[in-house]
């Protein structure tokens, strides 16, 4: 976020006030959405290519190129095309993490099969409080959400005492996402400093995507990051950032024209978020 400083008449801040009282929201908020209308700009707004179904069925393919979705955002996650690694994107950049645990800046061109990005822009900001496991950063971050039926992006910046993450390996031709997800690359680190970047999505979108939090992490040195799994941390800064438009794309590649999207992909979605060794 960049500040700066405007002068503006009496008349206008008086109606600015008022007009931010009336629709629940701050200066800050209100100025950066009438400039967003303005310019046409579209803020709060989750712009997601492709579901979670689709990758849980193998669809790994290249469906829309990093240099696409950096149009669309400046912050959120996804993987690479044939699941080669995680993608955190954060201000503006986008990385990517390996299954080695190599990271780099993922080039324009490179494909991803599924990510979702936002224009960020914190609604709710504060601290963390201690956290000791995944429960407890569930629980500090759900107090910054005011709805189960929107979705939020979450940012934590700050010092990790210990964080556990995994970044995916490329997998054979023709397995899905769970079975592929037993051949990630597991990483530990501890006091280390970085950002958590989170989607957390309400229930009511497991059809297309990945329901509850979804964090990536990237040390602030982009050395190491990958999908989070555990964690432990004090005092962490929290942003919170509510999206109440939803933007799917869906592709039109023929391997998910052809897809069988129609089973209930919950387990397997679930096994492919946690942690498995070779």
């Amino acid at each position: 976020m960049t500040r700066i400083e405007v002068d503006l008449p009496n008349s206008l801040l008086l109606e600015l006030d008022r007009q931010a009282a009336a629709s629940a929201q701050g200066r800050s908020q209100m100025i950066a959405s009438i400039l967003a209308e303005h310019m046409g700009e579209r803020l709060h707004t989750i712009f997601q290519v492709s579901t979670s179904g689709a990758l849980v069925a193998g669809v790994f393919d290249r469906e829309v190129s990093v240099s696409t979705l950096l149009e669309h955002g400046d912050f959120g996650l996804g993987t690479f095309a044939g699941l080669d690694g995680e993608m955190v994107v954060l201000d503006g950049v986008a990385y990517q993490v390996h299954g080695t645990g190599a990271v780099k800046v993922a080039a324009k061109d490179a494909g991803a099969p599924f990510a979702a990005v936002t224009r960020f822009s914190a609604d709710e900001t504060g601290c963390s409080g201690t956290i000791m496991d995944m429960k407890t950063l569930t629980e500090a971050c759900d107090r910054f959400r005011k709805s189960e039926n929107i979705f939020y992006a979450i940012r934590l910046d700050g010092c990790f005492d210990r964080i556990s993450t995994r970044a995916v390996k490329p997998p054979v031709e023709g397995v899905g996402l769970a079975e592929a997800s037993k051949s990630e690359g597991l990483f530990s680190f501890e006091d280390i400093t970085g950002t958590l970047v989170g989607i957390w999505s309400p229930a009511f979108s497991s059809a297309f995507s990945v329901p509850g939090y979804h964090f990536h992490f990237i040390s602030e040195d982009h050395q190491h990051g990958g999908h989070l799994l555990d964690i432990a941390a004090s005092d962490l800064k929290v942003q919170v950032n509510a999206l109440t438009d939803f933007h799917l794309v869906l592709p039109e590649t023929e391997k998910y024209l052809k897809a069988d999207l129609s089973q209930n992909n919950a387990d397997d979605l679930a096994y492919a978020e946690e942690a498995h060794k070779d």
